[in-house]
Formats: structure tokens, sequence, C-alpha cells
């Protein structure tokens, strides 16, 4: 049991061939996850080769995609591969570092109950695939998801308990520690974040002994990996030696992050010269032929050594930081002209991003179609980092997973702060291009992106700002250094980047990965602490560039203005097959997105076009008014009877032949035309039948001497009575 919900566990039945294949199960939703390793190590890597991929399927929901042209499943989307990065975080740093051979790792959701969420459910299947394989997994992770409702902490909330949680958050955890954290949260304080940690810590636990006993029982046995190559002590003295002198000094100056890395390049370029100095020409002796292809890496572990030791010994790191030390930091907003609705540029030392803010109509919103039906994104942050933002080159040139990742981590941080729909119904999109990156791009593309929606007017609840925290441990004397604001080296070098974004009150979002197997809670608490007195200065600076969101919006963004109508006249707003809404955007050129709740949205180029749609509107749903005089147009002439008009924009009315003038009419063309344009005045209003009198004669006086004749049946009444206009 997790919690009070059954989780069921089967293996051995499906996907036999794979390395290892596991069935995980709560209520109907149900998912499949395969372990498949490659035979062979793979050549020329010097990482981890795992493919995490978390395949969604319409038919678990019962779905049939809604393309009229596309039925097969195909990418992955954005929120798939979210939770296969965040599944893929926490298994990467229990394989062997040295491990060379290709892993694929497979979670398909087969079925789904639309109440017990799919991604815990995925998490353990991969979890407990993992540990059953032959491949090398160096201990058992259990997943759970934490909420908190009315102060509640929450296991694996439901999905409809979800959408009144403050947080949701992922924990993952092997028998002794945390290996990974992923939140989203609505401005939770740091205590509350703390007690979920630990809550979900606990639960994880469980699940990853319950794995453990499954793994001791039937696990198989794992394949042996070759050794990583290891130099003689002399060679590494030699490297050691002959580099850490400049390597020192590299990292404690002040050096531009090219000019750095420059120099760790030429030692590494260098360093196979070196070797052969002392060893000579390689010839046909295998350790010389490993050794001098491993000089590159012999520098680069001198490299990361001497970093760490700069570290935990001296408390120096890159640039002579300290290890509080926040890099140099700069705001500016409005760095592109009013057209873009509102931008900002972002600085933190070498990292540089330049966000911009744009404003759409309510009908901008992203649809999102998947398993579990249609959803619209009314927010959605984009994030790109090209290559020339480290001063390089890339054949890839479109959006990875990472950018996925980064954008959707800041796209989490600002959603708690947004305003409501109903007092703000703008579609609001903000783009962050990261110009320069040394580390933490993703929170650079937070701070800005909060800049940027100030600066274009969106009254955001509260400024959001963000910081990435490091980690540089020595295990065996159970040493921890937290290094405020992440760079270059400190991050591929360290031990964990931990993101955190929030406001004064509260954190928004975080994101923790590690390269060690696990962390001690009493780091959580220390991060954590960092982290808001890290956000505090971050923030000051931010707001010496813009304090508040500006009153007005760029000249050059729509308007949007809502109208409140009775929901049984959107057929009028609407029209026969959309005659009269396309009528209106055709003519005016705005934009009108209606909701079931009668709330219409019109968003228009500028105020004065927005004054006649609204007029438009108003005047479509306005009810006639006995004794009010309307602009009509003659539609059609209905001989002997009288003339049907259109008035009040849309509205449908009788002009009864005895309505036409003092005189007796004889013939109703006599008087009016189809296509006359005249003024009316409102007799008579059935609400009930939606039915109209007007009449013509009444806008004049009557005659001298003129004798009112007998009335005539009202509506409905016999005898040649008004029945009211015909429906169309």
């Amino acid at each position: 049991m997790l919690g009070d919900k059954p989780m069921i566990i089967k293996t051995g039945q499906l996907a036999t061939q794979a390395n290892s294949s596991v069935i995980c199960q709560m209520g109907d939703t149900v998912t499949l996850a395969n372990c498949t390793v490659s035979a062979k190590a793979r050549d020329g890597v010097d990482f981890l080769p795992l493919q995490m991929v978390y395949q969604e399927k319409y038919y678990a929901g019962g779905k049939i995609a809604g393309s009229r042209f596309r039925k097969r499943e195909g990418r992955p989307g954005d929120d798939y591969v979210l939770l296969a990065r965040v599944i893929d975080r926490g298994l990467r740093p229990m394989f062997p570092k040295h491990l060379r051979n290709d892993i694929q790792v497979f979670a398909t959701v087969m079925s789904y109950d639309f109440e017990h969420n799919h991604d815990v459910v995925s998490a353990n299947a991969a979890n407990l695939a993992c540990s059953l394989s032959d491949c090398p997994f160096e201990g058992t992770l259990g997943t759970v998801k934490v909420g908190l409702i009315n102060g509640e902490l929450v296991l694996n909330p439901s999905v409809e308990a979800e959408k009144k949680s403050e947080l949701s958050m992922f924990v993952t955890a092997s028998l002794e520690r945390i290996v990974m954290i992923e939140a989203g949260a609505k401005q939770v304080s740091e205590e509350d974040i703390l007690r979920a940690i630990e809550f979900g810590k606990k639960w994880a636990q469980k699940v990853a002994q319950f794995f453990a006993d499954i793994t001791k029982e039937i696990g198989k046995p794992k394949f042996e990996i070759a050794a990583p190559f290891e130099p003689k002590d002399d060679d590494k003295k030699l490297i050691k030696d002959w580099a850490l002198p400049i390597v020192n000094k590299a990292i404690k100056d002040p050096l531009p992050k090219l000019v750095r890395r420059k120099i760790f390049n030429d030692l590494m370029a260098q360093a196979e010269a070196k070797l052969t100095e002392k060893n000579g020409p390689v010839g046909e002796d295998k350790y010389l032929k490993d050794l001098y292809k491993a000089a590159p890496s012999i520098v680069d572990k001198v490299v990361k050594n001497e970093m760490r030791r700069l570290i935990l010994e001296e408390g120096i790191r890159m640039s002579g930081r300290k290890v509080d030390e926040i890099r140099q930091l700069s705001a500016i907003v409005d760095i592109l002209p009013k057209r873009v609705h509102g931008s900002a540029l972002f600085q933190r030392g070498e990292t540089q991003g330049l966000t911009t803010t744009t404003l759409g109509s309510p009908g901008s919103k992203q649809i999102v179609e998947g398993m579990e039906g249609e959803h619209e994104l009314r927010y959605m942050h984009h994030y790109n980092f090209p290559p020339f933002s480290v001063g390089e080159t890339s054949n890839r040139l479109f959006v990875g997973n990472r950018e996925i990742g980064h954008g959707n981590l800041a796209q989490r941080a600002l959603e708690p702060v947004l305003p409501p729909v109903e007092t703000f119904p703008y579609t609001i999109r903000t783009v962050t291009e990261i110009l320069e990156s040394n580390g933490s791009s993703s929170m650079a593309a937070t701070c800005g992106s909060t800049l940027a929606l100030m600066a274009a007017g969106v009254p955001i609840s509260a400024p959001v700002s963000g910081i990435a925290l490091g980690l540089i441990s020595d295990e065996e004397k159970g040493k921890y250094i937290i290094l405020s604001d992440l760079q270059d080296e400190e991050d591929f070098g360290g031990d964990m980047d931990f993101k955190l974004g929030g406001t004064e009150k509260g954190i928004t979002a975080i994101q923790m990965d590690i390269k060690i197997k696990g962390l001690p809670d009493s780091v959580f608490k220390e991060a954590i602490e960092r982290s808001k007195t890290g956000r505090a200065h971050i923030l000051k600076a931010m707001l010496a560039a813009i304090s508040e969101p500006r009153k007005e919006l760029s000249p050059f963004a729509p308007r949007i203005e809502t109208i409140n109508i009775d929901p049984a006249d959107i057929r009028l707003v609407i029209g026969k097959g959309g005659e009269t809404i396309q009528k209106i955007t055709k003519e005016l050129g705005v934009e009108i997105d209606i909701e079931d709740s009668g709330i219409v949205f019109v968003t228009a180029p500028d105020g004065e076009i927005m004054n006649k749609a609204r007029e438009w509107i108003l005047g479509i749903v306005e009810k006639p008014e006995v004794g009010k005089v309307y602009d009509a147009k003659v539609v059609r002439i209905i001989d002997g009877v009288g003339a049907i008009v259109e008035f009040a924009r849309g509205k449908d009315g009788m002009v009864h032949i005895s309505e036409l003038q003092w005189a007796r009419t004889e013939k109703v063309e006599d008087v009016l035309k189809v296509g006359q344009e005249v003024q009316v005045k409102c007799v008579e209003f059935d609400a009930q039948e939606g039915k109209t009198r007007l009449s013509l004669k009444q806008m004049t006086p009557p005659p001298a001497g003129w004798v009112a004749p007998p009335p005539r049946p009202s509506f409905g009444g016999r005898g040649g009575g008004f029945r009211g206009p015909p429906r169309r």
C-alpha cells in the first residue's frame, strides 16, 4: 500500500526480450516500463549514454487524436518530455559513472483512469525495471508526489485533488538519501517545503525498500563492466606538477569564461606531448596508447580536483569568489522598442538573457491535446539556447529537451503570480533568448521574465527571482560546501545543481539535479535558507530597474475588454451559422472570444474600434424598450401585413401595416421599400416570445382631428392580429 492506495507490480509477463520489464498499476492507471542495455560499450563517448523515453498513448485514455490528418502518436509532447527528464534525473546518478553501454528506458502509459496520476506510476515502473535488469544499478529507488492542501501534506494526490493543491512535488529517494526533487508551488513557505521534502522522503524510501525486496528475490545478476583506464601514479604526477600552477592561477584570477576555458583547453592539447617527452613514442605499447588517448582527461581531472580542493579547503571558487558571493548583477527594461510589448535584459556575471513579453487575445491560447483530453495554456514561456551563447557552433539549431525543461522551470516559477483571467484576460507569452551563458541560465530566464512582464504592464501579484545553488562535497570527511550562483566548472565538476525560484512570500519552483547518490537532509535545509538570502539580493537589483508593473500597456499591445451577457444571448451574438460574429470581426477587424458562462472577450487594435465593437454587441443583446426609437432597415415586405425590419444590430421586428402611417394604408410598398432605412418606435415587446412590434407612424404626431380606431389584437391574437416576425 502506498498510503491508502494499493500499488500493484507485475513482471515477467510482457516484453520479455528487454533486459527487464515491469508493469506498475494504481487504480486503472497502468504503465509498462522496460530497461534495455546494449551488449557492448559505445566507443568514443565520455558520458553515460542513458535515454529515458516517456510514451503517451491516446488509447490509454480511450481517445483518438483529434487531427483529421494524423492519428498516430508522434514525438512526445512537452509535458512528457518534462516527465521523462524528471525520471531520468533520478535514475542517472545510480548508474556507474564509467558505464558506456547504451541504456534505453521506456515508460509507456497503457491505461489511464483520470484519477491516479500516471507520472508516479511510470516513475516507479522505470525505477524497478532498472533495478531488476542485469545492468549495474547501484541501489533501488522510490518516487512519490507530495501535495499541500489546506496546510496538510497529501501523498500522491488524485488528479482532482491536485487542482486544489498549493504544491506539486516529486521526490525520488534511495534507501539512504534523497536523489531528486522537482516542484511547482504557489508561494509556499520554506518551512513547508522542508516539511514536504521530509514527508516525501519517508514514503519514497518505503517504495525503495519494497523494490529492494523484489530485486533481492528475482533481480538479474549484474554484468561486469571494464574498469576505466587508470594512468600510473608517476604519469599523473607529471601532469599534475606541470598543470596545477597554471590551473590554480586561472581559477583564482577574475578571468572571462572563454579566456579561462582556453587556458584549460591548451593544457589538454599539450598534455600528450608532455607525456611523450617522458615515455617516448607510443609504438605497440597498449598502455601508452591508452595513456596518450586519456591525456586530456587527466588534465580535466586536475582542473576539477583543484576547483573542489580550493572550495573545500580555502573557501575560494572561480574568479576568487566566496562560496556565498553572487556575481555582478544588471537589469534593464525596454531594451527593445515598444512594438515588443515588454522586454528586459537580465545579466548575472557572464550569463545574459533577453526576455520579451507578448500579449495576445484569449483566442491565442495554446490548445494541448493528449490522452487526458484537451487543455489550454494561457501562459507560455519559451527558452532558447543558441550555440553562440557559449561561443560554439552546432548543427542542432532547433529546440531540444534541455530547452523545453529550462523553459518550463521558468514558466512554473511565474505561473502562481500571474493575474486571474477575470481581471487580465490576455494570453501571455514570454520568450528568453540566452545570449551568453556561464551557469544558471534558467534562473536568468526566470528573473528576466519577471522584468519583461512588469515592463509590459502585466499586473503580477509579486516579482519572482531565482538562483542556482551548487555543492562540493567530501563524502569521506562528511564535508559539504554549498555554492550560491553556480558557474562553469562548478556545474560540470560539482555534485549538485539546485535551482529555486520564488517571491518574498515563498517558493514557486524547485529543480534539483545531483551527480552523487543522494544528499543528507541537512544540505536541503541550508540550501533553501541560502536560496532565500540569494533571491532577496537578486530581487533588489531587479526592482532597481522597475519597481512595479506598469499601469499602461504598450500602445502596440492589443486592447481587450470583457463584456458580460446572458448565456442565453450567446446565440444572438454568434448568429445563424456564425453570420453575426463573422460580420463584426470582418467589418471592425476585432477578435471575439465567447465563453459558455456568457463572458465575451473583445480584442481590438485601438479604443475607437473597441467602442464600436462594444456598442454593436450590447446592441445585439439589448432587450427592446417600449417607447425607444431605433434605426431600422427594411428586410422584407409581407403583402397586406406589414414589413419586417432589422434594428438594434440584428434584431427583427414587425411594422404592421396599420403602423406605417396615420392614414389608412392599402399597400405596404406605397410607404416602405426593401433596403430602405427608417427610424421606428418600439410599441410592444414580448420577452417570452422574443417578438417586437414597431411603429413608423408614431415617429410623427397624429394629424388634427385624428380618431384612434378600435385596438387590434395583441401578440398571438386571432382575427389577423400580429403574430410576430417569422423565424429565420
